[in-house]
C-alpha cells in the first residue's frame, strides 16, 4: 500500500532548457540547482519521497516548490511571451519574503540600556565600580526600562554600542 499520489508537474521543454542550463552552470547558487532539479525530477516522474531522499531534504520542501511551480504556470508563460523566461523562472525559485520575528525591544530601550551602562554603576548604588550584564540587566529591569532581558542580550547591546 503506497500513500497518495503527487500532482504531476508540467514542464514545457523551453522551461526544461532553462532549469537544465541552471543545473550544468557552476556558478548558480546551491538553493537555485536544487530547486530546479527538484522541478526537472517531478516533471521526469521522480515521487517526492524519492526526491527528498535523493535531494537530502524534507517532504515538505520538495512538496513546497512543485506545488510553487504549478500555482505560477500563468507567471511563467508571460515571461516567456515578453522573452523573459529564464528572469521568470529564478524569481519564482527564490524564498518568498518572510518579515522574521518582531523586535522584542524598542530602538527607545535600547537606547536607554546602554545609557544606563554609560552611568556609574554607584551612583544606582551598587559597590562596583563598572556594570557587567548581570547588574545592567537588574537595573533596567529595577527601572522599568524594560519587564525582562536576559543578561546575555544586554551583553549583545553593549558590544554593538556601548560606552
Amino acid at each position: 500500500m503506497s500513500g497518495p499520489q503527487a500532482k504531476p508537474v508540467q514542464v514545457s521543454e523551453q522551461e526544461a532548457v532553462i532549469l537544465d542550463r541552471i543545473i550544468r552552470q557552476p556558478t548558480q547558487p546551491q538553493w537555485l540547482v536544487t530547486r530546479s532539479k527538484i522541478i526537472l525530477g517531478a516533471a521526469a516522474g521522480a515521487s517526492i519521497s524519492q526526491q527528498s531522499r535523493e535531494l537530502g531534504l524534507v517532504r515538505k520542501a520538495v512538496q513546497h516548490w512543485r506545488e510553487k511551480w504549478e500555482r505560477h504556470r500563468e507567471d511563467r508563460q508571460v515571461g516567456a511571451e515578453k522573452g523573459e523566461l529564464q528572469e521568470s523562472i529564478v524569481q519564482l525559485l527564490q524564498d518568498d519574503y518572510r518579515s522574521g520575528t518582531p523586535a522584542t525591544f524598542t530602538a527607545e530601550q535600547v537606547v536607554h540600556i546602554i545609557a544606563v551602562a554609560c552611568e556609574d554603576p554607584q551612583r544606582s548604588g551598587y559597590p562596583i565600580s563598572h556594570w557587567t550584564p548581570k547588574e545592567v540587566a537588574q537595573e533596567v529591569v529595577k527601572r522599568g526600562i524594560v519587564p525582562s532581558i536576559s543578561i546575555r542580550q544586554v551583553g549583545r547591546f553593549l558590544k554593538r554600542g556601548g560606552c
